[in-house]
């Protein structure tokens, strides 16, 4: 897929960002960290490369929060209403969205689900989305 914009925010709209890039992948995922940081079953993330973020209001609102231990997890967030927005991911070289964050419908569907076996028994579980135990390869 060539080059997208993407335009998203926050849920009291004090942060809004637009992100452009090519769409690699779309992923929900149902790790304890995600689970907690969203309060569902599973975070919807959007990862995009080559790809370029700004922030047009509110990035001094942003804040973020980085679980000491992990390799990979950071969330970014607003700090009036907590919702997560997109940011920029240096170890993949890209930008990640919070796919709820996008003001429009995300340019590709979900493709699998990751950390399946560590959900949540309740979390959705009803489509025909190839499932990983982690990360795939």
């Amino acid at each position: 897929m060539s080059e997208i914009t993407l335009k998203g925010g926050c849920l009291c709209g004090a942060v809004r960002y637009q992100a452009s890039g090519d769409p690699q992948r779309f992923y929900h995922c149902h790790c304890a960290r995600c689970r907690k940081s969203s309060g569902t079953g599973h975070a919807s993330n959007l990862f995009l490369s080559n790809a370029t973020l700004i922030f047009t209001h509110g990035e001094s609102l942003l804040k973020r929060f980085k679980v000491p231990e992990a390799q990979r997890f950071t969330r970014q967030f607003c700090s009036e209403c907590g919702s997560a927005v997109a940011r920029f991911v240096p170890e993949i070289d890209g930008v990640m969205i919070p796919a709820g964050s996008l003001d429009d419908p995300a340019p590709i569907e979900p493709q699998a689900r990751i950390f399946w076996d560590s959900r949540a028994n309740w979390s959705c579980d009803g489509d025909s989305l190839p499932r990983y135990p982690e990360y795939p390869q």
